[in-house]
């Protein structure tokens, strides 16, 4: 495989983290629009102090230490090591709708990386993670796990502030404020994710699992569920 200049890298990267990338982001919210049924997200404080600490103990302890093995074991050609941490990541969703999630934005992008490359390598899998499609799309395009990582958590993190937006609702320089400090957290949080033993991990967030349950019968939604 021919390997990209840092500039197509960049690039390829900031285009896996778009919100223009076809795999239907825009139409979760995590938990977040319950939280906002429920009272506890009502203004863009709250949103930014939801938002975080769905970060801290939930992305940073499993799906961002997860996604740097993804990294590592697509890079190395383990195919049979990618599949153990896509299993994994897909047993660690806490609720149906946080599975159904993972497992539609896997296969959507999955089947992008098909269209645009010989083939991604994911094709005969059961079931697709979207941690372990957007590593096999870091993999591919040759793509640093470490910048990949923060592009990963950012989108992440741009999504849930889009649906905090809607769903509170907020105004635009409330969500570009929240972004510039939930931006600051990320680098560490990368750095922490490398550094993370097999042992520890695990996202203990029983109010995002609790919450996320409540809405998949919330009676009105913006969001699937």
């Amino acid at each position: 495989m021919k390997h990209p200049s840092n500039g197509i890298a960049l690039a390829r990267l900031l285009q896996l983290a778009s919100p223009a990338l076809p795999v239907g982001a825009y139409s979760y919210s995590q938990g977040l629009e319950a939280a906002v049924e429920a009272g506890i997200v009502r203004d863009a404080p709250s949103a930014e102090e939801w938002i975080a600490d769905v970060l801290e103990f939930s992305m940073a302890r499993m799906e961002a230490p997860v996604f740097v093995r993804l990294c590592d074991a697509w890079v190395a050609g383990d195919a049979a090591a990618a599949a153990r941490w896509n299993a994994l990541c897909v047993a660690s969703r806490e609720s149906a709708e946080l599975r159904a999630e993972t497992a539609q934005m896997g296969y959507s992008l999955a089947v992008l990386l098909g269209e645009l490359e010989a083939g991604s390598g994911l094709a005969a899998w059961d079931e697709v993670s979207y941690p372990a499609a957007f590593a096999r799309a870091v993999a591919l395009w040759s793509i640093d796990a470490r910048d990949a990582l923060i592009a990963y958590l950012w989108s992440w993190c741009e999504n849930q502030v889009m649906a905090a937006l809607k769903a509170v609702p907020l105004g635009q320089t409330a969500g570009q404020r929240m972004l510039l400090a939930l931006g600051e957290r990320l680098a560490a949080v990368a750095a922490g994710a490398a550094m993370v033993d097999d042992d520890a991990l695990g996202n203990y967030a029983p109010g995002l699992a609790l919450l996320s349950a409540r809405h998949e019968t919330q009676y009105s939604r913006l969001f699937r569920s």
